[in-house]
């Protein structure tokens, strides 16, 4: 890894719960197996992926109604530095500069989402639908068709309009199955023609826990024990409503797949010959990507959150679960609803058992669980201070899905790595690792036998990462946030991503070690260091000015004042 000018503070002791019981996966078989060089099959699919809110800027522009990240975002104290997606990427602007990009990558797929609000401004269609938003996607898609790039399409990536939460309470209220199907159902007439693969919602789990059980993200509602499973279940609920809605109306004519995006950690058992160890690692699976993927591919919730979400219930004194039950129809409904699995994925924790207490008051997701979360301070952690680099655990979360599920067709809808500090390069040998070794882990599971098709390096660009602003960049490409034009700067992990890409996977030692060497060499070659000092804010920066860093600066001020303390003394 670089030398880099922030230090991570990020050392983890969380409380969390876990859920059901997997009868083929062996929790005891912990192969950390070195390096595997070979290829993928033939028709893998390489990707890249963003979403609305995240880069495409222009929040009040041309009919766009406010989405919930709007008015959250732009509460002082919510965000880091209070910063907004009110421009971001400027990608609404940027269509044939950012497909370009995508093209230059050499990639097969491009995941982004649609803005519900651009589309429809109030979340209701019967109220308005907004032409000019229709018109955007569909030059995004045709560009992206044009250079022979598909597109993944995600309709839900955490913009919900913000009428449907003041009016409705957003998905705490059974009407939004409803509102969601109509906008789903306008997108499959509108785009349905050229777009093939659907996803519903990306990662559900964080709109259901991060926006109604702890507050962070918006609508940032702190309904404790109670309001991301209210959520959990509408959402359930309404991705089989679109699945069927598209399965009846529109497969036979478009011949597209529906599938979900469900972002789930590894959780490894401290101690793999304890039991208890081995049962609450399952927990933290099963709460995270089970949650949602059982009911979808089984009709229920995991045996094992119903039964830990009942006994706290009835420990808090509560007549019924706090857990929602689904109806005998509505598990018939739900069951099967899914044409491929997304997955998203970043990091591992090490899980061992900790019962929580169960007073009238301290239920909570996280505390239901009986659960604690523990990092190894030996592994990787450059960016995000809950992102650690734990390969390994990505081929066994991918072996999980595949014995629990029934080897589904998975495509990999997220999976990168950030970087956090002040002063940032383009030479991010770190994210190169980062992607050589979870990419090659894929490879594994594959070999395995897992049905992975397709793999979405998150992200494109840099962009708003919700409650941290920009301070946190996931991009292959560098964007400059201070230049009111955004421009994009190709990182060294763009080389290295593209040479994977190319040979699709990996020949051998001494040709990956070159792709790594030439790919830093080209990055400091450019001599493109960039600066994120606060006061050059209100400058523009292009291409050939050549900006210190600010740890260059910092340097040359301490040696500056060390000086005139020496001269001072003498």
């Amino acid at each position: 890894m670089l030398p880099r000018c922030a230090f991570s503070v990020c050392h983890v002791f969380v409380l969390v719960l876990c859920l059901s019981s997997a009868e083929d996966f062996d929790w005891t078989k912990n192969d950390h197996s070195s390096f595997y060089y070979g290829t993928f099959p033939a028709e893998f699919s390489w990707g890249a992926g963003s979403s609305a809110y995240q880069t495409e800027g222009a929040w009040d522009k041309d009919g766009k109604g406010l989405s919930i990240w709007d008015v959250f975002s732009h509460k002082k104290g919510k965000i880091q530095h209070n910063e907004t997606g009110d421009s971001s990427c400027e990608g609404y602007h940027k269509i044939k500069d950012d497909v370009n990009l995508i093209k230059e990558l050499k990639l097969n797929h491009y995941r982004f989402s649609i803005s519900w609000p651009r589309l429809i401004p109030t979340g209701i269609k019967s109220d308005h639908i907004n032409e000019r938003g229709i018109q955007y996607y569909d030059e995004l898609i045709n560009q992206l068709l044009e250079n022979k790039i598909t597109p993944i399409v995600t309709l839900y990536h955490w913009d919900l309009p913000q009428v449907l939460q003041e009016k409705y309470g957003g998905w705490q209220n059974i009407s939004m199955v409803n509102h969601f199907n109509e906008y789903a159902n306008l997108c499959f007439e509108r785009f349905g023609d050229r777009v093939k693969y659907w996803i519903t919602f990306n990662n559900p789990w964080s709109i259901a826990v991060e926006g109604y059980e702890t507050g962070e993200h918006a609508p940032g509602l702190k309904l404790r024990g109670t309001g991301a499973y209210r959520a959990a279940h509408h959402i359930i609920k309404a991705h089989a409503k679109v699945w069927h809605t598209y399965d009846t109306q529109w497969r036979a004519k478009q011949k597209g797949l529906v599938g979900i995006s469900l972002s789930g950690d590894w959780g490894e058992p401290v101690d793999i010959s304890n039991q208890k160890d081995i049962e609450a690692a399952e927990r933290y699976v099963q709460f995270y990507l089970g949650w949602f993927a059982t009911p979808i591919f089984h009709g229920d919730y995991p045996q094992v959150m119903k039964d830990f979400i009942g006994r706290k219930s009835v420990q808090q004194g509560l007549g019924m679960s706090r857990l929602p039950t689904f109806s005998p129809q509505e598990k018939s409904y739900i069951k099967s609803t899914c044409d491929f699995l997304g997955i998203g994925h970043f990091t591992t924790r090490y899980i061992t058992q900790k019962s929580n207490p169960s007073g009238r008051s301290s239920g909570s997701y996280f505390t239901d669980r009986d659960l604690a979360e523990l990092v190894d301070p030996r592994w990787p952690d450059p960016g995000s201070e809950w992102l650690y680099s734990v390969p390994w655990g990505f081929r066994r979360l991918l072996n999980f899905v595949k014995t629990q599920y029934g080897n589904p067709m998975i495509y990999v809808t997220e999976n990168g790595v950030s970087e956090k500090m002040p002063c940032t390069e383009l030479c991010d040998d770190w994210r190169i690792q980062y992607y050589k070794d979870y990419i090659n882990e894929m490879l594994k599971a594959i070999k395995d036998g897992v049905n992975v098709k397709g793999y979405t390096a998150w992200s494109l660009l840099d962009k708003f990462e919700w409650d941290e602003g920009y301070s946190e960049r996931f991009g292959l490409y560098y964007v400059d946030f201070r230049n009111k034009n955004k421009p994009r700067y190709p990182k060294a992990s763009v080389q290295f991503y593209k040479r994977i890409i190319g040979f699709n996977g990996f020949p051998n030692q001494r040709e990956v070690e070159n792709w790594r060497r030439k790919a830093v060499e080209t990055c400091s070659s450019s001599n493109q260091l960039l600066a994120a000092d606060p006061l050059t804010s209100h400058m523009e920066m292009v291409t050939e000015i050549v900006v210190p860093t600010v740890c260059t600066l910092s340097i040359l001020l301490s040696a500056i004042l060390l000086m005139f303390l020496l001269r001072r003394r003498n």
